[in-house]
């Protein structure tokens, strides 16, 4: 083999590798995971050839500002993947939930619109 066939192959095997890398952390490393508690505001299934769940949730608190006693609502915007999570949520639409999720560094069609990827629910207590 020549100088020029070893470094195209060398550069191809590094190509491939720093590919599959960028393809592993981009889609399938979880960055964070967490909780959030609130009430949903929708929950639906939706897409054209991938059918995935989408949703969003209102989450209340204080508002830390100059004005005592402000509220302010955050909007969390998930996806579900697992149908009998899907189901649990759509049970628990009138009460407050917690969300457990994972983060991912970018979104798949199949897996849903958001980075955040819902696996598991909880009823929250009567607030």
């Amino acid at each position: 083999m020549t100088t020029a066939g070893k470094v195209i192959t060398w550069s191809s095997v590094i190509a491939v590798i720093a590919l599959a890398g960028f393809i592993f952390f981009k889609f399938c490393f979880v960055y964070s995971e967490g909780v959030n508690e609130g009430d949903i505001n929708y929950f639906q299934k939706e897409g054209f050839v991938f059918k995935t769940y989408e949703g969003k949730m209102i989450q209340t608190g204080l508002k830390n500002t100059k004005v005592q006693g402000s509220i302010q609502s955050n909007e969390f915007k998930f996806s579900v993947v697992d149908e009998k999570v899907a189901q649990k949520l759509n049970e628990g639409t009138n009460t407050g939930v917690k969300l457990h999720w994972k983060r991912y560094l970018g979104t798949l069609p199949w897996r849903g619109n958001s980075q955040f990827i819902v696996d598991s629910v909880y009823v929250a207590p009567h607030r």
